[in-house]
This record gives C-alpha cells, sequence and structure tokens, in this order.
C-alpha cells in the first residue's frame, strides 16, 4: 500500500518519513540473509540516494539496522527481533494456544503451526517441529501468501468470493502445485467450506501435506492452527487422526478465547 493510499484508508495524512522507513524496514526484513547495498535499496524505494543514507545511517544508529564492516552492505537489525518478540509475549490469544500446539503435536508426532492473516499472506506467530523430519520454510515470522497453503485457504474460505475479488492473477507459486489461477483457488474455497477444514498437498513445500483449521473467535477469522505431514507418512488412517485431533484442538481453543481481551488489528 502507497503512502497515499493508508492516508485514504485511515483518513489520517501519512507522515512521509515514517512511511518511508518503514517500508525500508519492510524490505530489509522480506530479503532475509540476503544484504542490500545503498544503491539497491534507493532505487527499489524510489529514494534519492543521499536520502536513503541519512535514513539507514540513523535506523543503524538506533540497531534498527545493521551493516558490516564495510559499511556497504545492510541487513535488519535487532531491534526488529526485540520488537517481534514483544508482539507475540502481549498478545493473550498466542499465549493461550501455545500449550494446545504442543497437545495436538504430542498427539500425532507431527508440525503444528499457528498463523494470522495479514493479507495477502498468512504469518507464523507458533510452531511446534516434529522430530521425524527435516524442517520446513514456516519458522516464527515467516510471511506465505495466503493462497499457497492450508493456513491460508482456511482463513481465505471464512471470506466470500466477492472479497476476494481483489486477488491479483497470476497467484505466485511456491511449488508447480500451487493454485495459480484465481478460479481454481475459488473452487478449492468452496470445498474447504463444505468440508470444515483446508487441505493442501505440495502447495507450500515439495513432499509436505497440510490440513489447516480457522480459529472463529473473530468474524471473518485471522488465525489459524495446521499440521503439516510428509506424504511419505500420510495413510488413510494418520488423516483421519489428524482431522479428528486437529478439530478437538480448534473447538478447545475457541470455547476459551470469548470475546472481551483487545481486538488488535
Amino acid at each position: 500500500m502507497s503512502e497515499g493510499d493508508e492516508g485514504q484508508a485511515t483518513g489520517v495524512r501519512g507522515v512521509k518519513s515514517a512511511a518511508r522507513t518503514v517500508a525500508l524496514l519492510e524490505l530489509l526484513a522480506a530479503r532475509g540473509d540476503r544484504p542490500a547495498r545503498l544503491d539497491e535499496l534507493a532505487a527499489e524505494l524510489g529514494v534519492p540516494r543521499s536520502s536513503m543514507y541519512q535514513l539507514l545511517q540513523t535506523l543503524v544508529a538506533c540497531h534498527w539496522v545493521r551493516t558490516d564492516v564495510t559499511g556497504s552492505l545492510y541487513g535488519i537489525g535487532i531491534r526488529a527481533l526485540l520488537t517481534g518478540t514483544s508482539y507475540l509475549d502481549t498478545d493473550r490469544r498466542v499465549r493461550v494456544i501455545r500449550p494446545y500446539l504442543d497437545e495436538a503435536s504430542d498427539a500425532l508426532g507431527e508440525t503444528i503451526h499457528l498463523a494470522r492473516f495479514d493479507s495477502p499472506n498468512v504469518v507464523y506467530l507458533a510452531t511446534r517441529e516434529s522430530h521425524e523430519y527435516v524442517r520446513t520454510i514456516s519458522r516464527v515470522g515467516r510471511r506465505i501468501p495466503a493462497h499457497a497453503g492450508a493456513l491460508g485457504k482456511a482463513l481465505l474460505a471464512e471470506r466470500s468470493d466477492a472479497e476476494l475479488a481483489h486477488l491479483a492473477e497470476p497467484l505466485t507459486a511456491l511449488t508447480e502445485n500451487t493454485h495459480t489461477d484465481r478460479a481454481s483457488l475459488l473452487a478449492d474455497l468452496a470445498q474447504v467450506r463444505e468440508r470444515g477444514y483446508a487441505i493442501e498437498h505440495e502447495e507450500t513445500v515439495p513432499g509436505i501435506a497440510g490440513f489447516g483449521f480457522a480459529l472463529r473467535y473473530d468474524t471473518p477469522a485471522i488465525d489459524a492452527i495446521s499440521c503439516s505431514v510428509p506424504l511419505a507418512r500420510l495413510t488413510a488412517d494418520h488423516e483421519s487422526r489428524i482431522v479428528t485431533v486437529m478439530g478437538e484442538i480448534r473447538l478447545k481453543i475457541e470455547t476459551l478465547l470469548a470475546p472481551g481481551a483487545p481486538d488488535w488489528r
């Protein structure tokens, strides 16, 4: 969203320097372990080189951005970690749900996730890793396109097709099985609504299936839990048990998280 769009959406005039700072931090965070040079950042954000340099130096001094010994490479700084940790620690819902992720993981022996909708993505808030297979890409803080996996599809299905008209085609593909056109995605979401939970087969990670369950303490739901399992271990009996256990875990969470806590957006 551009600064102008943000101002129109909130009715408040955007502050250019603040919008530029946020855009820079989000860009550096999205690059992960790929540091960026000054010229790259200036070009990507359409900011004069001199202005970008001053902004970077300010953020380096505050530890929101870090730089290498040559001062030519930039990456996200430790303050971003501290802020992200605070977000998780102060979220009542995450605190309540964490023990139930443990319960599901212990019962199934598979990887369990909690994620939140941040259109057009979902963001992983907590993960309980299986000891049976190699870790996937779903670390805490990672963003995945909502259309690309069980968590996101479970949450998209809580919205009407009309509300999803903004999805731009072609949809981003993470694997050869990811939905890339809106029609096929909507057909899948219709099945999710009928079934009550989402299924994915190698749409996010090759060799991995997922089962996603929206948590309906919000309308529409913004949080979901899922179970990921290697296809090589996914028998019919195991799938049935996953659906049963995850459905029970969803019900326990929804029963506990009645309205009343601050409705953070």
